[in-house]
């Protein structure tokens, strides 16, 4: 009479019997990964649900500048937009689970490009923050240094010398803010000079090719 043969699988070139200790032990092992890969596909389909709903906060220019480059398809574009129109809770709350859903189509690339898009609004980019810093510091120079303003009027000769002169002339009366006070809030709002001074020299910046002092 023939033996019956026993029932198992090769892993590695080796038989394992269905049954045994080391067949239980692998069967353990791939429960557990399994679980693994759940949790991790979970978490990344939650945060990819809410990668989606920041998208219904980007600016429309930088929204229209990842749908040209494709990395928002229009099918996606458009639930965002739907999802902007809905007022219903319920209703939203559908819609964002089909942007949810097209989200999780894109691709690494895509993902990638939406992230950084939403933190250059968030954020700004490293030149936009070089160049608000650098804002400042001229805005400051120009108010509390008779020098800078002929540094600065060399430097950006394009700069309308009258009004910048007359901005200048009229910060100094309204006064600069005491810097302790703002360091703890106090102060009051700046005068619209002074505003006004950061703004220009904010512009002229961020469309000039040079940022030094």
């Amino acid at each position: 009479m023939s033996r019956k043969p026993t029932k198992g699988y090769y892993v590695k070139g080796h038989f394992v019997a269905e049954g045994s200790d080391l067949d239980l032990e692998l069967k353990r092992e791939q429960k557990g990964q399994d679980l693994s890969s759940k949790t991790d596909m979970k978490r990344e389909s939650t945060e990819l649900q809410k990668l989606g709903e920041d998208l219904l906060e980007l600016r429309p220019d930088a929204m229209l500048q990842l749908v040209a480059q494709e990395h928002v398809p229009e099918a996606l574009h458009e639930a965002i937009r739907e999802a902007k129109k809905i007022t219903n809770f319920e209703g939203k709350r559908r819609q964002m689970q089909f942007v949810g859903k097209l989200m999780r189509k894109l691709d690494e690339e895509q993902v990638h490009a939406i992230r950084a898009a939403l933190d250059v609004q968030h954020n700004g980019s490293a030149e936009e923050t070089l160049a608000l810093h650098m804002a400042e510091h001229w805005r400051d120079r120009l108010v509390q240094d008779d020098a800078a303003l002929a540094e600065w009027l060399s430097a950006h000769p394009d700069t309308d010398s009258q009004q910048l002169r007359a901005l200048v002339r009229q910060a100094r009366k309204d006064g600069l803010p005491d810097k302790t006070a703002v360091s703890q809030g106090q102060f009051p709002r700046q005068g619209r000079a002074y505003r006004d001074i950061f703004k220009i020299v904010r512009d002229h910046l961020t469309t000039s090719e040079s940022l030094n002092p």
